[in-house]
């Protein structure tokens, strides 16, 4: 890898990590040793980059550092190109006809020797089996209510039938293969649930705030499904990932 090549690297690295990286990190991804990486980063902080590091810590790109666009290499085209294919598949109306119009685009930007990657892609999210099921719900403006962190209230019916009103800060769409999940804080229930969006019968889209950011939210979701996963762990039941 040139020098060039790997600076820029690096910048990318730091920039996808929430985390402070350590030099041993950089030096194994990049497939280099850890005085190149050293020197490396001294180079791009002399060029003004903001970079910051403490010794046994890592190292932080830290915020409103911007790069001029690059052209993407054919392995990040056939990622976007894959993520694509799986939400045209399986997303709802609005994403579908997004990935679609991205896959579009892609090919429109990419240099002619690199098209081929895009048009005839070696990689495949695979065919849709089974239809999804049909939401009740406008997904575009559940997104939409997340974004601008205001609570939803929903009619929904659970696998039994059982009908309840729940009054929900949502902050997550989970997209599997046939079925849609809705987390949010439940006020009713005090506590995080989720709900198969085809199950919810009517939506009431609320101008309330929720008291909490989804960021936080789903932080802290987060934190109790891993400390959950890790119970399960521990007990000495498999991991279902």
């Amino acid at each position: 890898m040139r020098r060039a090549d790997r600076l820029f690297q690096i910048v990318q690295l730091l920039r996808r990590s929430p985390r402070p990286v350590t030099a041993d990190a950089i030096a194994r991804e990049l497939e280099t040793s850890k005085r190149s990486v050293y020197r490396d980063i001294a180079a791009l902080m002399a060029q003004r980059v903001p970079i910051r590091g403490e010794a046994g810590i890592g190292y932080v790109l830290e915020g409103g550092f911007d790069m001029p666009p690059l052209m993407l290499t054919s392995d990040e085209i056939e990622a976007a190109v894959l993520g694509a294919q799986w939400v045209a598949g399986r997303g709802d109306p609005a994403l579908t006809l997004a990935a679609r119009d991205l896959i579009a685009k892609i090919a429109a930007t990419v240099p002619e020797r690199l098209r081929p990657v895009v048009l005839e892609p070696a990689v495949s999210s695979g065919p849709v089996w089974s239809v999804p099921s049909p939401d009740r719900l406008d997904m575009a403006r559940v997104r939409a209510c997340i974004h601008a962190g205001r609570k939803l209230r929903i009619d929904y019916s659970d696998e039994q039938g059982r009908a309840s009103c729940r009054v929900i800060w949502p902050f997550l769409i989970g997209y599997r293969e046939t079925t849609r999940l809705l987390v949010g804080w439940c006020e009713a229930r005090a506590d995080f649930r989720t709900f198969r969006t085809d199950r919810v019968v009517s939506a009431e889209f609320l101008e309330d705030r929720s008291p909490e950011r989804p960021v936080r939210l789903r932080a802290r979701w987060q934190a109790k499904m891993d400390a959950e996963k890790a119970a399960w762990i521990a007990a000495g039941k498999p991991d279902l990932h």
